[in-house]
């Protein structure tokens, strides 16, 4: 195909669009050919930080508002809150995927011709973690032939979401392989300064992730049982320290998420389901996360302890006599620009979580009160927040031996965390969220984005196959792992 023609014709096979990346960095649009130009290392910092920086403002302006943990205020129609969905809805989550899977796709292929075992590794990693989110958002997508338009192929086919997840754990366990190599990496990563340790451990947790998120489909708890049962084989994080967390300094090239504090701050919110679990638990979470509610007594500014207001609500908050818990700006963005902030890719407290499910699945009760409670501290001292000596003798904390427990707590500290809570939710249909007569779809929570109207528009056919193998193409067309 003739070079000038290759962009248009990624446009529109597979509806993507390859603009700039967030913030500062441009997504590689590289000719495959001259891979002499690029070395795989230089690839893994805007990929991470361009991704990472989008879905941290996903979270907020998407997972916070379905997920009952912060709303747009004053929102006095429509709304993500309210379960208000467009087409379009899902366009920018589906464009910045397969911009930044064309990066991991030069990536490993520099890595190969170089025979840089630790740099396909990476690639697989980050290509999981991508997959994964974009997968999770529509069901089957284009996949093994979306970024084939230099090969002549303009109308990919749609890989099912069974094969795309079959997929995806081949290639983390072969790349937990490879971590073992000799090669060395010696690019700038702004995730784990090159060391291969922990970039395995990350391998391997994300794996723990997409094992439970089949737990309708297969036997996960077994299959993560063996790889907690061989930590040799399949180390994973066992800290804070080793987590997928970006350290963004708000100096440029590495802007914070957001523009302006007040873009954070201002116009949103906590959500009361959300601020109310947290004081139920006398959480010490609640002031990173949060400024507490006020109100105007006798003329002057008293706060009230944190409040939130209903997600769902019908417009008018009349009732309402207080101004509620408002996000903390130092959270992402600090008065002291230069101040590093936390964008989470995948948490410590996660992988704690999925253990403390597995070992309760299996029946193994202490096992899972030990990985609940630990999970729930990392969570905690993530922020910088103390564990209270009796935060677990709280009705609301202790260990209870229920799913439902664990799962309160894990979302809870996904909070900023993509799309997670909201998979999770879709898994689980934990927690229980309060509905309100004012949502749309009789309360009933979308299960996932439409395909872009380009999709349709341009690879008609592929589309409608598509659409016969998801049982349809719409907000509530469940995804194969719901099933």
């Amino acid at each position: 195909m003739n070079k000038k023609y290759i962009g248009f014709a990624l446009l529109i096979t597979a509806g993507l669009s390859f603009g700039s990346c967030t913030k500062n960095f441009d997504a590689l649009n590289t000719d495959p050919n001259q891979i002499e130009l690029i070395t795989p290392g230089s690839l893994i910092t805007p990929t991470v930080y361009g991704m990472t920086t989008y879905f941290t403002v996903r979270s907020n302006d998407f997972t916070w508002e379905i997920m009952q943990t912060g709303l747009a205020n004053p929102s006095a129609a429509n709304g993500i809150h309210r379960y208000y969905f467009t087409e379009q809805s899902g366009d920018g989550t589906w464009n910045k995927c397969y911009a930044y899977l064309r990066n991991i796709r030069e990536m490993e292929t520099s890595a190969v011709a170089r025979n840089n075992e630790a740099y396909q590794a990476v690639a697989r990693t980050l290509k999981a973690y991508i997959v994964g989110i974009l997968t999770d958002s529509f069901g089957d997508v284009p996949l093994s032939e979306a970024l084939g338009a230099e090969s002549g192929i303009t109308k990919p086919k749609f890989d099912t979401q069974e094969q795309i997840y079959a997929d995806m754990v081949k290639g983390l366990e072969e790349a937990n392989k490879l971590y073992q190599g000799e090669s060395v990496m010696n690019g700038e990563d702004i995730l784990y300064k090159n060391d291969k340790k922990l970039w395995r451990k990350f391998n391997n947790s994300l794996l723990l992730r997409y094992y439970l998120r089949q737990s309708k489909r297969m036997d996960a708890y077994a299959k993560i049982k063996v790889m907690l049962d061989n930590p040799t084989d399949y180390p994973i994080f066992q800290s804070n320290a080793e987590a997928a967390v970006v350290q963004v300094t708000g100096l440029a090239p590495y802007d914070y998420a957001w523009g302006r504090r007040q873009d954070y701050v201002n116009f949103t919110a906590m959500a009361e389901f959300f601020v109310d679990n947290l004081n139920a638990l006398n959480d010490p979470r609640r002031p990173f996360i949060m400024k507490e509610a006020t109100r105007l007594v006798d003329g002057k500014v008293e706060s009230i302890g944190y409040r939130g207001i209903p997600a769902g609500h019908s417009g008018d908050l009349s009732a309402y006599n207080f101004n509620p818990s408002t996000p903390n700006g130092d959270l992402v963005y600090p008065e002291a620009v230069g101040t590093p902030v936390k964008e989470l890719i995948m948490p410590y407290a996660e992988v704690e979580f999925i253990k403390a499910e597995t070992y309760l699945a299996l029946g193994l009760t202490n096992e899972a009160k030990t990985a609940y409670e630990k999970g729930v501290k990392a969570s905690i001292e993530q922020y910088g927040g103390v564990v209270p000596v009796t935060y677990f003798e709280n009705e609301s904390a202790k260990f209870d031996g229920t799913q439902e427990r664990i799962m309160m707590q894990k979302y809870l500290s996904l909070f900023m965390v993509d799309y997670q809570q909201w998979f999770e939710y879709r898994r689980t249909g934990f927690p229980k969220l309060p509905k309100t007569p004012y949502m749309f779809h009789d309360g009933v929570m979308p299960s996932r984005f439409m395909y872009k109207n380009e999709v349709r528009r341009f690879n008609p056919d592929n589309y409608a196959k598509a659409v016969a193998q998801m049982g349809g193409d719409t907000y509530h067309t469940k995804v194969w792992w719901e099933k």
